[in-house]
Formats: structure tokens, sequence, C-alpha cells
């Protein structure tokens, strides 16, 4: 039987950690992450329910071009108005049981009126499903980007 060397290493790489920069201050884009109504105009879904606040819980649903639902679920560990946010985050089986869980970090830091995002999200199941979330994220924050501006 083979002995695994690098089990850390192996972890390490299903992490997504990414970086974007908003032309808003960190209250505009917490705002669009803790308000049903923003969340629904440029996160994609198709519906949503979220009780943002350490304790409270979300659920939204996501249509995709097939016209599949995909529904999601999880819990606010951490709320900081302007600041923070972190949460897990499940997608649901077909029976509304959560499949596998990831820890998601949101980030926000101010630097000369702009400010900048970082997520983190782990720890995924496999390289395939990180990526698979990482275009996700990248789509979805370009909608956020583009909310942000026309506002």
């Amino acid at each position: 039987m083979a002995t695994r060397t690098r089990p850390a290493a192996e972890a390490m790489a299903r992490v997504l950690v990414l970086k974007r920069a908003f032309d808003a201050n960190p209250n505009v884009v917490f705002a669009a992450w803790t308000s049903e109504e923003r969340l629904l105009r440029w996160f994609g879904m198709d519906s949503c329910m979220i009780d943002a606040r350490a304790g409270g819980m979300f659920r939204f649903a996501l249509r995709f071009p097939d016209g599949a639902d995909r529904w999601v679920r999880g819990n606010y560990l951490e709320v900081v108005d302007g600041e923070r946010i972190v949460f897990t985050s499940a997608e649901e089986d077909r029976n509304g049981a959560p499949g596998h869980e990831t820890l998601v970090t949101v980030t926000l830091i101010e630097q000369e009126g702009r400010t900048f995002l970082t997520l983190h999200q782990a720890v995924f199941e496999s390289l395939a499903q990180r990526d698979a979330q990482e275009a996700e994220w990248i789509a979805s924050l370009d909608r956020l980007a583009a909310m942000i501006t026309s506002e």
C-alpha cells in the first residue's frame, strides 16, 4: 500500500483563493453580499433566502442554461460589517440533503477609495470541483463589478 507523503500539500491544492478590486467602498460591496435583492441581481440566482448574521443561514437556487436548478445552502459563521463574511456552503442533493461542505471567507479591504476583495474557499473534494467553482465565482464577481459600476 502506498503511503501518502504530502497530505497537507494535496489539501492546499484543493483550496480556491480569488482576489478582485472594485471601484466602490467596502460598505457598498458588503451590502451586495448581504442583501437578498442585490444578491439576486449579481449572483445569477433564480431565488434566495438569506439571514446574513452570525448564526443565520442561506439557501438559493441557481438555474443553469440547460434548465436544471442547483440548490445551495449554508450557515453564516461570522459577519463583520464592511470587512468580512465567513460562511459554509454545500450543494443539496435531489432530496435536499447537503453534500460536501466548504468554508468560504470573503475579506474586504479599503485602499484609496477602492475595495480589494479576497475570497478563500476550502477544501474541495477534487481539483475538478475547485476549478468548476472558480469559473462560477469569476463569472459572479464580473456581474458584481458590473452592478456596482451601474449604480
